[in-house]
């Protein structure tokens, strides 16, 4: 009897649990169009607000969701890129609703993810965050994603090493102290080196966000400076079918060759995505130098991705493969023709005054030289994210490989001269709680574990090492009528150790070489072991005013930190791909920053205009400083190799942005878009005072740049050109006359001016499918100039040059052709 009662309990308790759970959702449904088109619009997302439950509009604009009892009075938030965000009510009695959304010209209001606690509107977050589109980064036509990004973030840069190696730099500062994420994972290469590029497939990011100024209670170390996020694609249709794109572009100036691919598949709770490309190139040219050798290469990306989707939230499987084989140039030419030369002897046998001329044959090849770098980077990670009760769940874990070869050897061109595996273990916990007096709370996790190994090479400019990475942060977000006020606090640990690491001489090869002390009891004690600790407070305050719907006023301050990297902490060894020689120092301190920014977002109904002011203080400041002999002239080997050394002092970061887009309502399309950027930057070490250019000035500062473009979008009644867009933009870069001459580590750079033109169409080969083609112009004048960010500037060995020019130059006029398939 008392079994039968039981059981009967059991029933009935499991009845109420699952009316309970029916209950607690509401299904809605919808479709979003554009307003003026009616057309539908889709991949539009759907947010609900304070929770992490969203929904992506298929094709043809149609949405569903399922929302919880306790929201039935709460807010959606739609967005698209390229239209005004819009908030909708939810009615408890109506399960469809039709958006509307009005088009605009630029994306102040775009809802973004990104270093931040929730899904927010930026015209709410005090902290700058500028987002780019899908739109925008099919429309571009460069060499690699993070030059895509600098022609549309004002404040970023790139540091490059020829066209294919682009490292972002933020408000003056890069390196280590710009955190790169793929899918919110940390990108962990060997980012320390000047020609260590970004390892992602630039034909597999659909969108991008770069914060600018420290991150540090987010992410911990490394984002001093900013991050910039890099997400991938993924299905945004759920029939059930198989749908792709295919990519092929062709650039003129370097021969630029490139497809990629990628098949998509979803239905009711999973999504599959696989995508590839691969892309090939050879030297580039300009009027100057002609082409320029050694600076082709060859990349092959992979990745795949699977999903799944409940009511309550998504998990995510994703795996990548990156392998690129990259020429390293050393600017070596013939003092008389000044024709590029090539190294075929090494040591005391490598006269530079007598290497070969590069032939003809040569140069316009595809074959990449001996003397290269081949880097292989592999990713496996899990993405997670699910509501708990009213709150949500998010955690990940992540696997990376990066193994880097750099040949420098003529003479042994299969031998390694740097050869480095780096393995990462990422991982973090973030628990977004119920909102509590109109407050949201945040509490994380993050971290990571690292083990660098070097391997079988010539050259070791680091130690073998573990890294152990630990982080805990609080972040609130109070929002009560136009005041929106955020701010948080981070506490960081970050453990170093490594072994003694012995090299010597081998006899066979002359080379230098990895040992044990019982393998040879003479060997060099290149690095000593150490085990170090390093530990930092992280702070954020901001807060953003609405003054109106078109109005916002924003001031934030934040103190960010950032430890040491392994070459500044430990670095004893020439790293060939840079000709560099780096030295640390292990008694650094980590460094401090205090940044403040003051700023607004106004937008109108035909125009849109925004600025933003910082200052940023950094105790602890580590740049490199060459070093000099007993004469005072500077240390070189006999291949040319200058040897830096690392140091400390305090600096100061500071500058403007602003941006103006007019888009009349009455000329439908039409932009007239501005950005403008300037930066200073101080050594603020009181031997340098007053100093300028003699010691006073930071290394890499980027000139006054002012971008301006107009562009035209035409959408065509036509039932096969769907749409037209002309764009033509004008880049200037100031003079760089505040540049740091000191042992002569940078020159003075010329302004310059250059044009580039776009034209394209979207035509419907199919009722659903279309065919996007771009063609872009740069550089259309052929304009002669180098940037003071360029690395190759400075590859000169000859104190003269018979045609007056020094260095190496930019890229000449390239024609790009861009073709984007959907099935």
């Amino acid at each position: 009897m008392l079994k039968h009662v039981l059981k009967q309990l059991m029933v009935i308790s499991f009845l109420l649990v699952s009316v309970s759970s029916m209950a607690q959702n509401i299904e809605i449904s919808g479709i979003v169009k554009d307003i003026n088109s009616n057309e539908a619009i889709g991949g539009s997302n759907i947010k609900l607000k304070n929770s992490k439950r969203s929904a992506v509009a298929d094709k043809q604009g149609r949405f569903q969701m399922s929302v919880p009892q306790q929201f039935k009075g709460g807010t959606l938030l739609v967005s698209y890129l390229g239209y005004k965000p819009d908030t909708i009510l939810i009615d408890s009695n109506k399960k469809f609703y039709e958006i509307l959304l009005h088009t605009k010209a630029d994306a102040l209001s775009e809802i973004v993810v990104t270093g931040v606690s929730r899904a927010t509107l930026s015209r709410e977050n005090p902290v700058p965050i500028v987002s780019v589109s899908k739109k925008k980064i099919e429309q571009s036509s460069e060499s690699n994603i993070i030059d895509v990004l600098v022609r549309n973030v004002p404040g970023l840069n790139a540091v490059k090493t020829g066209p294919n190696i682009s490292k972002p730099f933020i408000r003056g500062l890069g390196y280590n102290r710009v955190l790169t994420l793929y899918d919110g994972i940390r990108q962990e290469g060997q980012q320390w080196g000047d020609e260590h590029g970004i390892e992602v497939d630039a034909y597999n990011i659909e969108r991008s966000e770069v914060i600018k100024g420290p991150a540090s209670l987010m992410y911990g170390s490394d984002a001093l400076a900013g991050v910039v996020s890099l997400m991938s694609s993924m299905p945004s249709v759920t029939d059930g079918l198989l749908h792709g794109k295919v990519l092929s572009e062709y650039q003129s100036n370097n021969g630029l060759i490139g497809n990629g691919l990628g098949l998509f598949y979803a239905k009711n709770h999973w999504s599959f995505a696989l995508r590839g490309s691969y892309r090939i190139a050879k030297n580039y040219s300009n009027a100057i130098d002609g082409r320029v050798y050694n600076t082709g290469f060859r990349e092959t990306n992979a990745s795949g991705t699977v999903r799944y989707q409940t009511g309550k939230g998504n998990s995510t499987l994703n795996l990548s493969l990156y392998d690129n084989i990259q020429g390293i140039p050393d600017g070596s030419r013939d003092s008389l023709t000044r024709k590029f030369t090539y190294q075929i002897h090494e040591g005391d046998l490598d006269d530079i005054k007598k290497r070969p001329i590069v032939s003809d044959a040569m140069l316009n090849s595809y074959q990449l030289s001996p003397l290269h770098q081949h880097i292989q980077h592999y990713r496996i990670y899990s993405n997670n994210h699910y509501a708990v009760g009213e709150g949500d769940i998010d955690f990940m874990l992540a696997f990376q490989q990066n193994i880097r070869r750099e040949y420098n050897h003529p003479t042994m061109t299969d031998q390694a001269g740097m050869f480095v595996r780096l393995n990462t273990l990422n991982y973090g916990v973030k628990y977004n709680a119920p909102k509590f007096l109109n407050t949201e709370f945040t509490f994380g996790i993050n971290g990571m574990y690292q083990n660098n190994l070097n391997k079988n090479a010539t050259d070791f400019p680091i130690p073998d090492y573990n890294l152990f990475d630990a982080g805990a942060y609080i972040f609130a977000k109070w929002k009560y009528e136009k005041w929106t006020i955020g701010g948080g606090i981070r506490s960081d640990l970050r453990y170093l150790n490594a072994q003694d690491f012995y090299t010597s001489t081998n006899p066979q090869t002359g080379f230098g070489q990895h040992v044990s002390l019982a393998q040879d009891p003479k060997a060099n004690l290149q690095f000593p072991s150490f085990s170090k600790s390093f530990g930092g407070i992280s702070l954020s305050l901001g807060s953003t005013y609405e003054l109106s719907d078109q109005v916002s006023l924003k001031a934030n301050v934040a103190r960010g930190y950032r430890a040491p990297s392994i070459t500044e902490f430990a670095s004893n060894g020439l790293d060939p791909g840079a000709h560099i020689i780096y030295l640390g120092n292990r008694d650094f301190k980590p460094e401090f920053s205090l940044q403040e920014d003051i700023g607004a977002d106004i937008t109108l109904k035909d125009l849109s205009m925004s600025f933003s002011i910082f200052n940023n203080n950094i105790q602890n400041y580590i740049y490199l400083s060459q070093l000099l002999d007993a004469d005072g002239n500077p240390v070189i080997s006999a291949q040319g190799d200058k040897t830096y050394q690392y140091q400390q002092a305090s600096a100061q970061l500071y500058g403007f942005e602003a941006t103006f887009s007019l888009h009349p309502e009455s000329l439908k399309g039409f932009s007239f878009d501005n950005s403008f950027s300037v930066i200073r930057g101080y050594n603020r070490k009181q031997i340098f005072k007053d100093k300028k250019t003699g010691g006073e000035y930071l290394p890499l500062i980027p000139p006054v740049r002012l971008l301006s473009s107009v562009s035209q979008d035409i959408r065509l009644n036509s039932k096969l050109f769907s749409e037209m867009n002309f764009r033509i933009e004008a880049e200037y870069n100031g003079a760089q006359n505040r540049y740091l001459a000191l042992n002569d580590t940078e020159t003075a750079t010329s302004s310059y001016l250059l044009f580039n033109v776009a034209a394209g169409t979207k035509i419907n080969y199919s009722k659903k499918h279309t065919l996007q083609l771009q063609l872009q112009a740069n550089n259309l004048l052929n304009e002669t100039y180098q940037s003071n960010l360029s690395r190759l500037k400075y590859f000169e060995y000859y104190e003269h040059s018979p045609n007056g020019y020094r260095g190496i130059h930019g890229m000449g006029r390239s024609i790009g052709i861009k073709a984007i398939l959907s099935f």
